[in-house]
């Protein structure tokens, strides 16, 4: 009998991508863990609409529906978002902060994608993440000034208390956990947390304001919902990532 896994997002790479890549540091104070936080209170004299949720982590979309997540990643230009190399695909966008389908700050455009090239000959669980750069027409700011940025945590070891944050395919809020990882495999994060389905691949692994990790790799990041995996986070990310900041 022969055993189907079905992926966490209902894509795989199949798009012609930039080979580029990854690195460090941030300058904010805005984290995953309070990716939700309320925005400004509106004065009781004057009511006026609440200001839109500052949040790094997004949806991206495709063909009209969402399909994976991902997140904001601090660079000097301030347009990098982090995902899994398996969500990559043609006419993408990320809407960050996304939840009861309605995007705060509007759809960003991916105009570029960074895999690594162990990704891109061979699929390789390991090398399953990808830097996007996008822009928004029309706007001036950039993307992380207005929902701040996780740094990139490289060669962190296995054992962490993360927070992960995911987009169901089948809703349109995001879902949340706190967990404990560890290693499943040489190259390999695991972490046990409920209600993970497909879409929420590309969902970053903050610990302390750092991302190590997104749901991806071992299964495309696991064949069950309460499960999930990611690639280790090592030099191969942060090759990837200084090349796409420059």
């Amino acid at each position: 009998m022969v055993a189907i896994k079905f992926p966490r997002s209902a894509l795989t790479a199949a798009a012609a991508v930039l080979v580029l890549g990854a690195g460090l540091v941030a300058g904010t104070d805005t984290t995953a863990d309070d990716a939700y936080a309320a925005g400004s209170t509106p004065a009781a004299t004057s009511p006026a609409p609440a200001k839109p949720a500052a949040s790094p982590v997004g949806a991206l979309f495709a063909d009209g529906s969402h399909f994976c997540t991902a997140s904001v990643v601090h660079s000097a230009a301030g347009n990098v978002v982090l995902t899994a190399a398996h969500c990559v695909k043609d006419g993408m966008t990320f809407a960050p902060g996304y939840r009861d389908g309605v995007a705060p700050l509007g759809r960003w455009t991916v105009t570029s994608v960074a895999v690594a090239d162990g990704w891109t000959s061979s699929a390789d669980p390991d090398l399953d993440f990808a830097f996007l750069t996008v822009r928004q027409d029309g706007n001036p700011a950039s993307l992380e000034s207005l929902t701040g940025a996780n740094t990139l945590g490289t060669n962190r070891g296995f054992e962490h208390r993360i927070t992960l944050t995911g987009y169901p395919d089948t809703t349109d809020s995001p879902v949340v956990c706190e967990g404990n990882t560890t290693r499943s495999d040489t190259y390999q994060l695991r972490v046990a947390c409920p209600g993970f389905p497909d879409g929420t691949s590309g969902g970053p692994w903050v610990t302390d304001g750092a991302v190590i990790g997104v749901i991806g790799g071992y299964q495309l990041g696991g064949d069950t919902p309460d499960v999930s995996y990611s690639a280790y986070f090592d030099d191969d990310i942060a090759k990837l990532y200084a090349s796409v900041t420059g």
